[in-house]
């Protein structure tokens, strides 16, 4: 276990720092790497073609942790990135977590996934489903494209269409701004995925802006007191720290961290081990721990 520093444990107020005690392992993601074939310049990975500050895992790397996840009950595998169809393993990743549970997959819905949307559909008879959510940062085509790249928004569409005809279940993941009207952007996206042929009802997940990785904004810092006067058991359990860990692959090493939102800082590893991770309190220090203090924002759909 990695030495804490004093703000892991208080706020600059000199305040006991809030924190979340982990229950049962329920989901265990895991990076595939930061690289990907796009480069916004708002990723929360900093990821790009040639980004290389998380590297991509190879399958026997992934398999032990999958086999001690299945041990420990774990209800669901997932994987994000970086872009998760460049990685040369993935198809078969995919196909041994899927065989004992769930499996959910985080993509841009671009070029990689179609280059790899032939070897997924002779997954489609695993025990278990296999979901891809796809990222659609604004309902406007324009503004999309104008961070992700003239005609992605096209192919992300594409994407997301070619999966439902398949027999996957999808979802999507969109951008949340301050004092929007949440009805009304879920409404036209309802209508957009009726004018595509997909189901009204698939579901969007709504992200705040986590900004880059290293960045250290301005929020409030989150007191023990505030996780206890604002928050309750049931609640604190919504937390992804409490159910869900994070394998990664740094400096050429397979590590823990203790969810998808807090890779950029070292504190948050919690070894190498799952069933020593899973039993650590985990501190709220991150910046982006605010974001699911204040948003109930969790990258899951469990």
């Amino acid at each position: 276990m990695r030495n804490k520093s004093n703000d892991w444990y208080v706020t600059p107020n000199n305040e006991p720092r809030g924190y979340i005690e982990p229950g049962a392992l329920q989901e265990l993601w895991f990076h595939t790497g930061t690289r990907c074939n796009l480069a916004c310049d708002f990723c929360l990975e900093g990821s790009s073609p040639s980004d290389k500050r998380l590297a991509a895992p190879k399958f026997e790397e992934v398999k032990p942790y999958i086999d001690q996840a299945l041990i420990m009950g774990v209800q669901q595998f997932s994987f994000t990135g970086g872009e998760p169809f460049l990685v040369k393993d993935i198809i078969k990743m995919i196909d041994y977590a899927s065989s004992h549970k769930p499996v959910l997959i985080l993509s841009n819905g671009t070029e990689p996934l179609f280059k790899r949307l032939e070897q997924l559909r002779g997954l489609l008879n695993n025990k278990h489903p296999i979901s891809v959510r796809i990222s659609f940062d604004h309902l406007d085509p324009s503004s999309h494209d104008a961070q992700r790249g003239q005609g992605n928004f096209a192919k992300a569409l594409s994407g997301l269409k070619a999966l439902h005809q398949a027999g996957f279940h999808v979802s999507i993941a969109r951008h949340m701004k301050d004092g929007e009207d949440k009805a009304a952007i879920d409404n036209g996206f309802s209508q957009l995925f009726v004018l595509n042929g997909l189901p009204s009802d698939l579901n969007i997940v709504a992200f705040p802006d986590f900004l880059v990785p290293g960045s250290l904004p301005h929020v409030p810092h989150i007191s023990e007191h505030c996780m206890t006067h604002y928050q309750d058991l049931t609640s604190r359990a919504q937390f992804m720290c409490h159910s869900s860990k994070m394998v990664v692959k740094h400096d050429g090493k397979m590590q823990i961290y203790a969810c998808t939102l807090v890779d950029d800082d070292l504190e948050y590893n919690l070894g190498d081990d799952l069933v020593i991770a899973q039993q650590q309190r985990i501190s709220m220090k991150h910046h982006r721990c605010y974001s699911c203090f204040a948003y109930g924002s969790s990258c899951s759909e469990r």
